[in-house]
């Protein structure tokens, strides 16, 4: 696995404990398998202690996004084939998974130079703020709402972010990974 930065780290406990629960896996049995106590998958999942090196890479494993399964690429080939401005990202790692290509006419280099990679480098003021709420409003919950936020204009040398309304839904993939729909919100522009 490469290298993989997140966003925020705090939001590594909440994904855990979901993906957990979704998997219907107990903190002991996931401890035995990533061979650490339970009370440290206890504290990794409230967020009082943070994973570092091998263990860091241990639970990146665990719960970044792949698609894998022939449902999972068909909603990639959904995205990809939209006449929607829309994107799927890794919900942990930013890293992009399909863009369609009206989203991609506001970039300025080819999809094929940023597919696998994490797009958090370009994240407006505005991406940045609605990230540092997401557990506030909901986002972990096993029902967690769809996100709705404002985004300022953000010019890159590889894309430009237009200034717009975000919808942003947490879908699960088949085995209980998630990743991250981005969508521009048509109810109202910004």
């Amino acid at each position: 696995m490469s290298a993989v930065t997140l966003p925020l780290a705090k939001n590594l406990g909440p994904s855990l404990r979901r993906w957990r629960v979704i998997n219907r896996v107990k903190q002991q049995a996931l401890a035995e398998e990533l061979k650490v106590s339970q009370s440290k998958i206890s504290r990794w999942e409230s967020g009082t202690f943070e994973q570092e090196g091998p263990e860091l890479r241990r639970l990146l494993n665990l719960l970044v996004a792949r698609p894998e399964t022939a449902a999972d690429r068909a909603l990639q080939a959904l995205v990809m084939q939209s006449s929607h401005p829309v994107h799927l990202v890794c919900d942990l790692t930013h890293r992009l998974l399909a863009a369609s290509p009206k989203r991609t006419r506001d970039w300025h280099i080819p999809l094929s130079d940023l597919m696998d990679k994490p797009l958090w480098r370009f994240a407006s003021d505005g991406i940045r703020s609605a990230e540092d709420t997401l557990g506030d409003n909901g986002w972990y919950e096993p029902l967690g709402p769809d996100i709705v936020f404002d985004t300022e204009r953000a010019d890159f040398a590889e894309m430009t972010i237009p200034q717009s309304r975000i919808r942003i839904t947490r879908l699960p993939l088949s085995d209980g990974r998630f990743v991250r729909l981005v969508r521009d919100d048509p109810s109202t522009a910004a």
